[in-house]
């Protein structure tokens, strides 16, 4: 069957035109503050919007089916089309001049790794950090969720590009209706942001501060206003232990939330990626605090806070943040983890193969990935002893298919392969060993901070042309959980069936 064309360039078309939408939202924050920019903003909003209308207005007479394959060229080049066009703000208010970094930022951003090349983030006008905040958001629950919200006015029916969008084993849906679904995750999205830019506001942000934290606290991005990210606030932590909560709320499967607003509380409490996820983060926390308690200086400058009990309350603090901010993929820095011991190095490093659950806005590769490998693997103790028995694995008291057993198995090992390839990449474009496994775990798992030249308290300007463009393509392989990405490099995808 040959691809539908003209219906992939409609939808192409509709992501520029929200792209450009939230362009001119830009322009709006840039006028409030007098930043200066408020025209380049705006102009951006506009050539984006424009260029994007006339893409749907000549597309307008496309069949209405889109089919899986047409659904995973929308995904991957709607990402591809959505971080070039959001370069151009960067570009004419000439914060970043040059195209490559602007890509690498943009794309970043949309992926939600946080990784950005930007020296001096507080000297940038507020209408472009407002920007960069933006493409968290946009990124975080997914462009494609977006515009899926509004296919009923298309006559177009969404299950195919939901299936590209979230390729993991999770299929729980709200409402039979792909529409009607991510309507509603998108409404408990918004409410979460409005709700934790309301807190940080109280706790003692600006306006600004708070709203740019919320928007990319949500989408596990992590881009900052701060030059010193978040440890900026290290004298206020009731902030930090808001930012705490969201960051957890973020990594959490987001079906969960509306369950938990039904009042459903035993289906989240009883649900087994949930379970984990929760027990992850408590242990992992529990075992960073102690190290960082007993072994580790950190900065206890805020102790004469009200909230503060002294140095156990400061290493708790950071353990938990540090913990939940590798896990959940955000980024955001509190300290820089590379300076408390070695072990701790080595640990945060490991917890950047985790990621948060299925269903969340979060990167790396998921907890529930990891659940239904290691039942597996206890499985296959019982099988070797009794070979004739049927043991399936069972998730949430249901079995689960072998096919998914199988997706799985060869989702870890295209990961793993995909991390060694990162990291010889990164090493052919003259990266030391450390700063190479780093950046290939950080943009893999679109994590953010890496290790060794890019660690927490660095960012990534000194990365060469090449290898920014190499950071790219792990990110956008990332975010899109390999497959969908990876299988438009296959000959026969482009086959015409």
């Amino acid at each position: 069957m040959k691809l539908n064309f003209k219906i992939i360039f409609h939808f192409l078309g509709l992501m520029l035109v929200f792209n450009g939408g939230f362009m001119l939202l830009s322009a709006l924050m840039s006028l409030a503050y007098q930043d200066g920019v408020t025209m380049q903003l705006f102009l951006s909003g506009i050539i984006t919007s424009v260029v994007g209308a006339a893409s749907m207005v000549l597309t307008r007479t496309h069949r209405k089916e889109i089919n899986k394959r047409e659904g995973y060229i929308v995904v991957t080049f709607g990402w591809i089309i959505m971080s070039l066009s959001g370069t151009i703000p960067y570009i004419l208010t000439d914060s970043i001049p040059s195209f490559t970094n602007a890509f690498f930022e943009t794309m970043s951003g949309f992926t939600t790794t946080g990784a950005s090349i930007l020296n001096d983030i507080e000297a940038v006008p507020k209408g472009v950090l407002f920007w960069r905040s933006l493409t968290h958001w946009i990124g975080g629950m997914g462009i494609i969720v977006l515009a899926i919200a509004i296919l009923p006015l298309l006559g177009i029916g969404g299950m195919q590009l939901f299936a590209a969008e979230a390729p993991g084993p999770s299929a729980d849906k709200l409402h039979p209706r792909i529409t009607d679904t991510a309507k509603r995750l998108w409404l408990i999205y918004f409410g979460y942001t409005a709700a934790e830019t309301l807190l940080l506001k109280v706790a003692g942000m600006s306006f600004f501060d708070a709203i740019n934290h919320a928007l990319c606290t949500l989408s596990t991005g992590g881009f900052s206003t701060k030059n010193a990210s978040v440890a900026y606030w290290n004298g206020q932590p009731i902030i930090q232990y808001i930012i705490i909560f969201f960051m957890f709320l973020a990594g959490t499967n987001f079906v969960l939330s509306y369950f938990a607003f039904k009042g459903k509380i035993q289906k989240v409490i009883k649900d087994e990626e949930f379970k984990l996820y929760f027990k992850f983060v408590a242990v992992f926390t529990i075992i960073a605090a102690l190290i960082i308690y007993f072994r580790a200086d950190v900065s206890t400058s805020s102790i004469d806070h009200p909230m503060v009990w002294g140095k156990a309350e400061s290493a708790f603090r950071h353990g938990l943040f540090q913990v939940l901010t590798v896990i959940t993929t955000t980024g955001f820095i509190s300290a820089d983890y590379t300076m408390w011991t070695p072990f701790l190095v080595v640990f945060f490093f490991g917890l950047m193969f985790l990621g948060g659950s299925a269903g969340s806005t979060s990167g790396g590769v998921k907890v529930v990935r990891h659940l239904i490998l290691i039942k597996n693997g206890f499985l296959e103790f019982k099988r070797t002893l009794h070979p004739s028995a049927i043991l399936p694995v069972r998730y949430n008291k249901r079995a689960i298919s072998g096919n998914i057993v199988f997706n799985i198995l060869g989702f870890f090992m295209l990961y793993l392969l995909s991390f060694i390839i990162g990291g010889l990449g990164f090493s052919m474009f003259g990266m030391d060993f450390t700063s190479a496994i780093g950046l290939s775990a950080s943009t893999l798992g679109n994590v953010g901070p890496a290790l060794g030249d890019f660690g927490p308290v660095n960012n990534y300007s000194e990365l060469p042309d090449l290898a920014q463009w190499w950071a790219s393509f792990l990110m956008l392989i990332g975010r899109l959980e390999l497959f969908t990405v990876l299988i438009l490099l296959t000959p026969f995808f482009w086959r015409n069936r």
